[in-house]
């Protein structure tokens, strides 16, 4: 897998738009970020995981992902070896992280503080 087929499957799906976001290219759908590519080096892409998708990714295909180190792999960010990825794997982490990125671009409900009077996320 090249970075150029990364980056045309990532566009692939209904939204999606390439942008930047610290000096590496970035794929957006619904507001949010869901995969990049060029980072820690331009061997490597990523893709925004939900927690379980991203442990079973992991299990099934330990020579393609690999969590991101720190707070950002704890929350789905998973690294993708693109030398050993194939299209048709590729594609599923993609949909998943395409599809995750709908579920979190909805607006968080909101509840009014007793005390204050004042809304806050909940």
């Amino acid at each position: 897998m090249t970075a150029d087929e990364f980056r045309e499957l990532a566009l692939s799906f209904a939204g999606a738009t390439e942008g930047q976001h610290m000096r590496h290219p970035d794929f957006r759908a619904h507001g949010k970020i869901f995969a990049t590519l060029g980072y820690p080096d331009a061997t490597f892409g990523m893709v925004k995981l939900a927690p379980d998708d991203q442990a079973n990714m992991i299990k099934r295909h330990p020579n393609i992902f690999v969590q991101v180190k720190g707070a950002w792999g704890l929350q789905g960010s998973t690294s993708v070896r693109l030398a050993a990825a194939t299209p048709d794997v590729l594609s599923q982490a993609l949909e998943l992280a395409w599809q995750n990125s709908a579920t979190t671009s909805q607006v968080k409900p909101r509840k009014i503080s007793s005390r204050t009077g004042n809304r806050k996320s909940v």
